[in-house]
Formats: structure tokens, sequence, C-alpha cells
């Protein structure tokens, strides 16, 4: 992703779940005794350092600028210049074939969790950090963190409270069928389209394997696919099943093949359209919307999975990318301190309205309605993270590709011939024999 217009909680937000298949770079050292302490005096700390980030949006328009001037304030000696690619993913991968890839970074998705050691430097053992920040699982290695989460989202559905009240749906639906049942009244009652499945743009269908766990408030779902050899037999048949039945019941847009992300926004904004599958990320951009067409935005809220465990809503909470120091930086007491400064001090993640990666922070304004609600976080365990990874790619399922949610609604609309019962049954077949070769 390039700005938050595409997030990084989109392309991966399983990147909480899916890694690829590693960063073979000559970057890197043999790695795992270089380690980037926190600055015990602020006015001590000296250096230009070199920020890498996808958000060009954010560079473009001064707002990275503005961060760099606050943070000096307190880091006087300490200059901050931003660099960003059009392509993070494939560009900062080449560049860790060298040892120029700027002092902080956004860790790619294609360096292997292993090789963290050989490219970054240590941020501190997780046992301490676990204690204040969340999300340290996601890039410890053998009880050291090297990276700290930007933020992180929680799961759910983005969706315009008056066209589902305007149609006489006032309560959350508790179940799947419900949730049909939903988007029936919505379509025979508004003007609306009742779901909007992005199927065009595609990247925005890899949020419906951010709901992993939500069915049934599993912090372990994502580990647990490692152990089993068919993964469609718990909360991932659900959520499939779900997305199935929405286009299958003819409550998604008429050609899907014509969506359109950018317009979408507006469109549900307006109440043009009335659901869409994304990541407390997009709730602020939705909003925003509609301040620009002069719609209400209070009438944007933010409904669970239709699903509980317990009487309770869970939502996934998942990690955007994470912030690593360069392990061949010259400066870099320089770099943590920014790292630091951002996560503590920045205000950026309340600012985004996202999830605050300090345990200490209360849930965003943009998550009222959860909390008013009941809704029940799940932070999604990603100790496993590298064997699920390995997994995904050797079978080549692509749990976090866009184009297995494609194929689900090729099925259900009748593009491709088949049945979801099979189609999953596929998957299972080659996850099984992914395992047996990948081993525990």
């Amino acid at each position: 992703m390039v700005s938050r217009t595409k997030p990084a909680a989109a392309l991966l937000l399983a990147g909480a779940l899916l890694a690829a298949a590693g960063c073979s770079g000559g970057g890197g050292t043999a790695g795992g005794g270089e380690e980037a302490k926190p600055p015990s005096d602020p006015k001590s700390v000296s250096g230009d350092i070199t920020v890498l980030t996808n958000r060009s949006d954010l560079v473009q328009n001064g707002t990275m600028k503005k961060y760099a001037a606050e943070f000096r304030k307190t880091y006087p000696k300490v200059k901050v210049e931003f660099e960003t690619a059009t392509d993070y993913e494939g560009e900062i991968k080449t560049r860790m074939n060298t040892e120029d890839y700027g002092d902080v970074l956004l860790i790619p998705n294609t360096v292997s969790k292993g090789d963290y050691p050989k490219f970054f430097a240590s941020l501190g053992p997780e046992k301490d950090l676990v204690k204040t920040h969340r999300f340290t699982d996601k890039t410890e290695v053998k009880g050291k963190v090297y990276g700290i989460a930007t933020f992180g989202a929680a799961t759910g559905f983005v969706y315009n409270k008056a066209v589902w009240k305007k149609a006489g749906v006032t309560d959350w639906p508790k179940t799947p069928d419900a949730f049909i049942a939903a988007l029936k009244k919505i379509k025979s009652k508004t003007g609306a389209t009742p779901y909007y499945t992005n199927f065009k743009d595609g990247w925005p269908l890899t949020n419906w394997t951010n709901f992993l766990g939500s069915p049934t408030c599993d912090a372990q779902a994502n580990n647990k696919l490692a152990a089993s050899d068919d993964p469609w037999q718990g909360s991932l048949k659900t959520v499939d099943t779900l997305l199935h039945d929405i286009v299958k019941n003819k409550v998604s847009e008429k050609d899907p093949t014509t969506t359109n992300w950018e317009k979408s926004k507006g469109q549900l904004a307006k109440g043009d359209i009335a659901t869409m599958a994304l990541g407390s990320w997009a709730i602020s951009q939705i909003q925003a919307a509609a301040k620009q067409a002069g719609a209400n935005p209070d009438d944007i809220g933010f409904l669970p999975f239709p699903a509980q465990s317990d009487g309770k809503f869970c939502s996934m909470l998942i990690p955007d990318y994470q912030q690593a120091v360069n392990i061949h930086s010259e400066h870099k007491e320089a770099a943590r301190a920014w790292i630091d400064w951002m996560a503590e001090k920045s205000g950026y993640a309340q600012t985004e309205q996202a999830v605050s990666v300090l345990k200490k922070d209360p849930m965003p304004a943009a998550l009222k309605d959860y909390t008013a609600g009941g809704v029940r976080y799940v932070p999604l365990s990603n100790a496993k993270f590298e064997q699920v990874s390995a997994i995904d790619n050797a079978s080549e399922v692509g749990l976090n590709k866009q184009d297995y949610r494609q194929r689900v609604i090729d099925l259900a609309r009748g593009a491709k011939s088949g049945s979801l019962t099979a189609l999953l049954d596929e998957l299972a077949g080659k996850w099984a024999d992914a395992r047996g070769e990948v081993g525990p």
C-alpha cells in the first residue's frame, strides 16, 4: 500500500497472518547481537535519519514533516527525512540486498520472520515490551522484538446506519443468517446496494481473512492453522460461507467486475451502499467522504462479524506494519527514539482513529459503537506466524490474496462452475499436503 487509502492493514491485515517467503537479500548480517536501545537523555541523541514509509500521501501533504518538527522539539539534534516507494514491498525488498534501506523502515511482508535478526536491530526482550505494547509477538524472534507496530485495527463491517435503520434493522445481527436477512430488508426497502464486495480492486477482499477467530473469539485461531490439515472446519468456513451466501442471495452489487474502491467510499458515505467488510482504519475515511459529500458523518458506523461466543461479539485486533531499525544504521539510538516517539507521543494512531500500540491507551472514538455495544477485543496471536506463512506459500492457497475470495464470489454468482464445498475441500487438500512438506 502506498497510502491509507490502501492500508497495510488491508494488504496484510492478515499480514498479521501471512508473511511471504522470505528476503534472501545480501544486505543482512549474521545478526542477533545488534540492539537499538531507548535513549536515556533526549538531548544527547544526534544524527540524521532516513525513515522509509508507505504513506506517500502523508509525506506529500506535509503531515510527516509536521511530525518530524514535533519530534525535534524533544530530540533537537536529530533530523528526520522521509522516503516513500510506489511499490513499497517490491522496492524495499530490492534495497535490502544492500545495506542502504534507511535507518527506520516498515518491515516488508516478504522478509521471513526468522531472518529479522539479519536485517534489523533488536528493540529489546519481548518479556519487557509485552507489558506495555500490543502486537509484540508479530516480530518476536528467540525472545527479542524486532519491530513495533505503527498501530492496529479492529475487524468488522463499515456500514451506513441511516440506511440500515430505514430498512428497519437497528440491532446488530447475531448470526450469519440474520445478517443475510438484514441485507435482504435493505434491498427491498431502500435503494441502496446492501453489500459491496470491492471485487475488482481485489485487495479489500483480504479483510475477510482478518475475521479469522471472530466467530469463536479465539485468539489462537491463526496459530491453530499450523496444526490443522483442514482449516475450513473452523471459523474460516463460517467466514467464507457468509461471503458466498451474500453473493448467492443477490444482496451485493449486480456486476462485481465493475466495482471501484475509491468511488465506493463516497457511495457508502451517501447511503448508495449500505455495508462493506473493512478494518476500523476505514471508518475515518468514510466519515471524511461523508463530509465532502454533504452527508452526515455520524451515519457511518462499525458492526461486528455476525456471530457470538458466550453472548459476546468479538473483534480481532491486528497490527499494521511494524517499524524497525536497520541493523546497519549508524544512528540506531536516534532511529529507536523515532520509533518510540511515534508510538507513544505523536498521537499518530489517534489521528488515524486506529488502535494504539500502547495497552494503556483507550480505544479510538471511531470504535465508540463497539465500546457501547460491549464488543470484546481479541488480539490475534502471531506466535506461529512463520509456520502458517510457510504452509500457505507451499500450498499456494493464498489466504491473504484476493484471488482466493474472488473464486468464492465467482462460484456464488455462477461465473465459475462448482460448489463452495468442493472449493474448500480442494483448498484443504492443498493445505494438508503443504503441511506434510513443510513439517512442524
